[in-house]
């Protein structure tokens, strides 16, 4: 249509619209041109009046606007065109007129509009071009009265009858294709159910097949036709051959020819003899076998059959059929090309050749017993896919014929030559060791297999090696699995506490362990009992004689020293207990004899270091590790002291196996039984790494299922205890600032903000953390930031004080007893101070430097009753494990230490066997600054530690400045007038 000149009448309060359609080789080609009359300030303002109240497209906002010929026009695509000319909307406040043209046009959007909605067109693949990589819409013929209205519009609206009206709706039809969305993936759909990605990936003399495809023409043949492969019957080699099924359903019929007549030809094994096919399909079916041969070969021309030019190949060989199956058969399926393979071809590739070592029978047994990780266990290897199982000396003929596809059995299987090369290399490997290692097993096993590949391999693509327990180990592997399976020992006539019957499952399962050379950890929550349980154990072997003749040595921390002392006296008063402590211990052949007669030595952690040589010189029975998280550190030198240790029976106590990292769970293991868990540096790559980059949990899982044979953790909350303790309440004490302390938190905020940027990694690590350090002392008092000269201790001066002090007179008055915790040394002793002004009874402090004697004094006085006594101030460190303060139904976390597993052993001084009243636990936390921010954060917190058997404060120092701000920020609603 060209464009008309038209006058154009301007009229108060309203506007006259022309418009034309440009199919001239411009920019314009293809579009909907809008204009008006030459009134400027109306032209200018044509697209918000005219689109107003068009949301499609976006109130006119993706309209562009062009000057065209000295005149401001809008241009519409032709999508748009159609959406807005079918029903304009327009400012409702101004009149319009419409040219006559315009009107025209109008008229064949509405159309467009009604034909777009009803699908009244269809491809014209005639006019498909190569170069444009675009079509053009046909309209039926047989829609011979709307047919009528296109032509009366076209004529009207261009004066000839031209194809104008479909060159519009195939650009709407193709700028929807273009857009995306359900249009474009509905036609991308139709394109792959036709045997193409797209729709313009099939060629023009493809038109029948993809219009039946689609469903817009019907297929007149009264069967399908399909290639088949065969796999081999008589003879060795596979076949292809078309097949063919009944147009309304049925099964797939192969088909021979015999002269110039098409038989079907069923399955001969089954008695079958070749069947003529009905009169009316042998007539049609060589031409349509003809066109399908010919798509065959044009799918798949590598395929074409050297002795009949024409034909695709029809005998293959047992590598070609899985080249077929694998590959080729895909090609064809893109193709549109229907492809039948066997039934059993979709198992057999997905199968994984397996890797199985069958353990010898008698490993494990009474006659051959099995002792330590390090017992060289032998194996029968075998190679396994799906059922069927293949000697080494099989797999190894098989892998020399290098076929890929093999019946064995009557059962074919599939062989890939990564996978082949993969087991060669592994068996070489292995064929220079006389056999695994038990812990290779346990690894192999618990693991569900060692992955034979390449580091870099994805995992679910490797080959794994698996083993296949023998009766006796896989019963032992379950007993140590479900402890409830091992079979229990009577309580020793010697100890003379009472066994609660898990206490009894504990001594039982370590002495399980010990008969085969195994160490454990005993990871009981705090309160249950470990101690009893380790103490029944040496009572045990010392009865039944089962030792190695010389004495266990007992490591703990130097604050329970007394406290093991103690429990021995009174529970194993038959063993004999030797103390290594204090500045004149026995050294050299001194200590050596000294230990000869005793049947436990205890000693502390830091002596342990200091006092290697000489602990070495003795070939300990048993070494156990009280609170064994002290060894979480690999590198420091008391860890590496303590495992260099020599004993027959190593066992690990602790309540938290796993405080911060994982690498401390590998550290307590690596004690117990060396070399578990592998190398540090393999167990961070392996186990570390992807459990903290992605919270990996398939990871998660093997790694539970790998410690947990060494482990023993029981809980109070499981009701398996039965420990009839009473409850534990926790509340958060929520205390605000004064205003000293609220100016003075600011103030270091602010130091903290200026300098952070200024400063290396390092640098700021330790910016951070001193000022985490500070702000925390703050909230507990300003004078722990001051000279000793500006000290005042005032009470006024904190309101954490101030309530701990209320609530301690509180609960004196009541009659009971409290524990109050915190890490600075100066604060405590500042408590212990102000809580005997204020209650007038002596209120012990106890922390690291308290000597041994002393320590023991202050425990004895506060658990007897019949001693005036109400509060008992403790440092973290020294106070927060292995002690029992049961006198205590109160315990006060007055300075947060962020880790819930060590604030849990602190209030499990109190929270324990033996404590009869229930127990209040109150955690002080100073509002609007980081405590609250930090408890916050713990409470959404999934702890790791609960997956596997935690932070500490450094993760602080990896936040970015703008969420340290965040976290440091004081909430100012919160500080005191």
């Amino acid at each position: 249509m060209e464009r008309k000149a038209g006058e154009m009448k301007a009229f108060v309060g309203g506007i006259i619209v022309d418009g034309f359609w440009s199919q001239q080789e411009d920019e314009l080609k293809g579009s909907i041109m809008l204009a008006t009359a030459e009134r400027q300030e109306v032209a200018l303002r044509l697209r918000s009046v005219l689109f107003a109240w068009h949301k499609a497209s976006w109130y006119g906002t993706e309209v562009e606007e062009i000057e065209h010929n000295g005149r401001k026009m809008l241009k519409l695509s032709p999508l748009t065109a159609v959406d807005y000319l079918s029903a304009p909307q327009h400012a409702r406040l101004l009149r319009v007129e419409w040219s006559d043209r315009l009107q025209e046009l109008m008229a064949i959007a509405s159309l467009i509009r009604e034909a777009l909605l009803g699908g009244w067109f269809e491809p014209d693949w005639s006019r498909w071009s190569e170069q444009s990589r675009a079509w053009r819409i046909a309209w039926p013929e047989t829609e011979a009265e709307r047919e009528s209205q296109w032509v009366e519009l076209l004529a009207s609206a261009a004066g000839s009858g031209d194809s104008g009206i479909e060159q519009w709706l195939s650009d709407a039809i193709e700028q929807m294709l273009a857009q995306g969305g359900e249009v474009s993936e509905a036609w991308r759909q139709v394109g792959l159910a036709a045997g193409g990605e797209t729709i313009l990936e099939r060629k023009s003399g493809d038109e029948e097949d993809w219009l039946i495809a689609i469903g817009l023409r019907k297929d007149s043949l009264p069967f399908k036709t399909a290639l088949q492969l065969v796999e081999p019957g008589e003879t060795s080699f596979w076949q292809l051959r078309p097949a063919l099924q009944d147009r309304n359903g049925g099964p797939w019929i192969p088909i021979i020819r015999r002269g110039e007549q098409w038989l079907a030809a069923p399955d001969a094994n089954a008695g079958y003899e070749p069947q003529p096919l009905p009169e009316e399909w042998q007539l049609l079916l060589s031409p349509k076998l003809e066109k399908e041969q010919a798509k065959w070969l044009a799918a798949l021309p590598d395929w074409a059959d050297e002795e009949k030019p024409g034909d695709i190949k029809r005998l293959l060989n047992d590598n070609e059929a899985w080249a077929f199956m694998e590959k080729a058969s895909i090609t064809l399926l893109e193709a549109g090309c229907p492809v039948l393979l066997p039934s059993w071809w979709e198992a057999v590739r997905s199968r994984k050749l397996r890797l199985r070592a069958k353990m010898k029978s008698s490993v494990g047994s009474e006659a051959q017993p099995m002792f330590g990780l390090d017992q060289i266990v032998q194996f029968d290897w075998r190679m396994a896919l799906g059922n069927v199982d293949l000697s080494e000396s099989e797999f190894m003929r098989l892998a020399e014929e290098n076929r890929r596809l093999m019946n064995i059995g009557g059962e074919w299987v599939h062989l890939d030559p990564h996978d082949v090369a993969q087991i060669r290399d592994w068996m070489k490997r292995v064929g220079k060791r006389k056999g695994l290692s038990f812990r290779d097993v346990m690894e192999m096993h618990l693991l569900g297999g060692s992955p034979l590949g390449d580091d870099e391999l994805d995992d679910s693509e490797s080959i794994r090696a698996e083993v296949e327990l023998n009766e006796h180990l896989g019963k032992w592997l379950e007993q140590l699995q479900h402890t409830t399976e091992i079979p229990l020992v009577e309580k020793p006539d010697s100890f003379l506490g009472e066994l609660r019957p898990y206490q009894q499952q504990g001594v039982s399962w370590m002495l399980f362990l010990r008969r085969f050379g195994l160490g454990g950890c005993l990871a009981d929550d705090m309160g249950l009992g470990k101690t009893i349980q380790f103490m029944a154990y040496l009572t045990y072997i010392k009865e039944q004689k089962t030792g190695n003749g010389h004495p266990s040595l007992l490591i703990c921390p130097t604050s329970v020293i007394g406290n093991w002392q103690k429990e021995l006296e009174k529970f194993a008063p038959s063993l004999r207990v030797y103390l290594h402590y204090g500045p004149k211990r026995d050294k050299g052949e001194a200590f050596e004899s000294a230990v000869h007669e005793a049947d436990i030595v205890i000693t502390s952690y830091s002596l342990a270091q200091l006092d290697e040589e000489d602990l070495r010189l003795v070939e300990w029975d048993a070494l156990c590790l009280d609170e064994a998280q002290n060894i979480k550190n690999v590198y420091t030198k008391q860890s590496t002291a303590i495992r260099s240790l020599p004993a027959y029976h190593r066992i690990a106590l602790t309540g938290t196996p796993m405080e911060n990292r994982l690498t401390e769970l590998w550290s307590i293991y690596d004690f117990i039984n060396p070399g578990y868990l592998g190398g540090m540096g393999e167990f961070r790559k392996a186990v570390v790494a992807p459990i903290e980059r992605t919270r990996d949990e398939a990871v998660i899982s093997g790694l539970q299922r790998w410690v947990k044979p060494f482990m023993l953790r029981r809980v109070k909350k499981d009701p398996a205890i039965q420990l009839s303790l009473p409850e534990k309440n926790e509340a958060k004490t929520y205390i605000a600032l004064t205003a000293e302390q609220g100016a003075i938190y600011e103030n270091i905020v602010s130091d903290l903000l200026e300098k952070l940027d200024t400063l290396d990694a390092m640098q700021r690590r330790g910016l951070i953390l001193a000022s985490l350090t500070r702000l925390k002392q703050l909230c507990n008092h300003p004078s722990l930031l001051q000279d000793e000269s500006s000290k005042n201790w005032d009470e006024d001066r904190s309101n954490k004080v101030t309530r701990l002090l209320e609530m301690a007179e509180e609960i004196a008055s009541e009659g009971e007893r409290c524990l109050i915790f915190t890490q600075f040394v100066e604060m405590g002793h500042q408590l212990s101070r102000l809580l005997e002004e204020r209650i007038g009874i002596p209120v012990p402090y106890l922390h690291g430097g308290v000597p041994k004697a002393k320590r023991d004094e202050m425990i004895d006085r506060f658990q007897n009753q019949d001693v005036p006594g109400c509060a008992f101030v403790l440092s973290l460190k020294a106070g927060g494990t292995g002690l029992n303060l049961t006198a205590a139904n109160h315990v006060f976390h007055f300075d947060r230490w962020w880790n819930p597993a060590v604030e849990n052993q602190a209030t499990d001084r109190a929270f324990r066997i033996g404590q009869t009243r229930q127990v209040q636990v109150h955690k002080f936390i100073t509002l609007g600054t980081l405590e609250e921010r930090i408890d916050e954060m713990i409470e959404r917190k999934q702890n790791l530690n609960d997956q596997v058997v935690g932070q500490s404060e450094q993760w602080v120092t990896e936040l970015s400045t703008d969420e340290l701000r965040e976290l440091f920020a004081l909430r100012k609603n919160w500080l005191k007038g």
